[in-house]
């Protein structure tokens, strides 16, 4: 039977998965805003894996496009379109919504779809904690022969709303609703790639929107921050690494992701949308897909990349990947080879 989901629910979630989005998923603000709108709707519904028949389909929404975009916008329309569209072509076969990773605003992706299209989300993301490109969160459908993807997306107003429908190779679609989301001022909303239960058991993240939720209610029942340090730690099995000023804090935005690095005592961070590495005087400490995460002492706020500021005091966590739900794309090495690529204009 599906949960009905709390307003409190929502707030730990957002929460939680911002500190699952190892610096992307969103901005904490801006999915406290989106989970305003969620429950002004209605009261949205999440159901397990198990509830489900293993051919039963269900398709990914996504938001796509980099998290500093000034001009982002995406309507509840817009929304709707991309999810109706999908299901008409499927033959009106979608039981359920699910999300392509964990993040502040990307672990309530579907959310408000649920509410307004009476739809349950279900409770196995394609990942477990946020990464940057749409393939990685693709539960490794490239691999399957003679696959086709199928994407619905929609963002963007006035003179940049966008529409629109691509089929063809995992790579080549993936590609093009990036196109787009910098066409519709750097966020569209994206309904794609149907799947089988069965086939998201085997290579997506079942259980880690309860986790977000979990691990949400824990920091937040912290009362200082070192409460609420202590009790994520002890959630994720996660290493406190440093403490200190932000410093040599840069940001470019390429092909519609947010590239940089920024150092905290002697440690280095390099970040693709989502931290990528963590150094340590020259020599690599952790690599991406394990989380490395930073707060803001001062606030007591989990902080993605994209709203570091250069002298910001913060702390910086690591948590191996083996205590994560993460998907089978977090294992093939393919699709990993592209951050080397990326981060090495930044160092």
């Amino acid at each position: 039977m599906a949960k009905v989901l709390t307003y409190e629910d929502g707030i730990a979630a957002v929460y939680g998965g911002a500190i699952l989005g190892g610096g992307g998923g969103g901005l904490l603000e801006e999915g406290l805003k989106l989970l305003e709108e969620i429950f002004a709707a209605g009261d949205p519904q999440l159901v397990d894996l198990t509830e489900l028949d293993g051919q039963d389909l269900v398709a990914c929404v996504a938001m796509v496009g980099a998290p500093s975009a000034a001009d982002q916008y995406i309507s509840n329309e817009q929304l709707c379109w991309s999810y109706r569209n999908m299901n008409t072509h499927t033959n009106h076969r979608l039981k359920g919504i699910i999300t392509n990773e964990n993040g502040a605003i990307t672990t309530i992706n579907g959310w408000l779809q649920s509410v307004l299209l009476k739809v349950p989300v279900v409770d196995a993301p394609c990942n477990g904690r946020a990464h940057p490109t749409g393939i990685m969160g693709s539960l490794n459908l490239h691999e399957q022969e003679d696959y086709q993807s199928v994407q619905f997306y929609a963002g963007g107003k006035d003179d940049f709303a966008v529409q629109g429908f691509v089929e063809g190779p995992l790579q080549n679609t993936a590609k093009t609703a990036r196109q787009a989301s910098i066409l519709a001022g750097g966020l569209v909303g994206v309904t794609r790639n149907p799947v089988t239960i069965d086939y998201l058991q085997k290579h997506g993240a079942p259980n880690a929107i309860t986790m977000a939720i979990e691990l949400g209610y824990r920091f937040l029942n912290g009362q200082t921050f070192d409460d609420k340090l202590t009790h994520i730690l002890q959630q994720l099995n996660g290493v406190h690494i440093v403490t200190g000023k932000v410093q040599h804090y840069s940001l470019t935005k390429e092909n519609g992701f947010d590239v940089g690095k920024l150092s905290v005592g002697d440690y280095d961070l390099t970040f693709w949308n989502e931290y990528m590495t963590l150094s340590k005087e020259g020599q690599l400490q952790s690599k991406f897909p394990d989380l490395i995460m930073t707060f803001d002492t001062e606030k007591m706020l989990p902080v993605p990349s994209a709203s570091i500021k250069e002298g910001m005091h913060v702390a910086v966590i690591h948590v191996d990947q083996s205590h994560l739900k993460l998907s089978s794309t977090m294992q093939n090495q393919e699709l990993l080879k592209e951050i080397d690529e990326v981060i090495k204009g930044v160092l």
